[in-house]
């Protein structure tokens, strides 16, 4: 019977994406609640980026040059025109 225990549990343990039990009985509400408020994101980087943008400070290099790119393409909104009976 112990056998059997131990193979569920290797189950378990093999699949990282199966459902298990949490025990939060032990839990501290709002333990992170200061380090959230602080502003630190995290994102993801795809694993075909890593060489590209090795580290935090080389993906806010990255951006910060986009955002510039990116306000000097900005075209003012179009004026409307006046057509033949609004001008009368």
């Amino acid at each position: 019977m112990k056998n059997s225990k131990n193979a569920r549990n290797l189950a378990s343990q093999a699949d990282p994406l199966e459902p298990r039990h949490l025990d939060l009985s032990k839990a501290v509400r709002g333990k992170y609640y200061d380090r959230m408020q602080a502003g630190t994101n995290i994102v993801l980087i795809a694993p075909d980026l890593l060489d590209t943008f090795p580290d935090s400070e080389s993906v806010n290099e990255a951006l910060r040059g986009l955002k510039k790119i990116a306000a000097r393409s900005v075209r003012p909104a179009p004026r409307p025109r006046r057509t033949a009976s609004a001008a009368n």
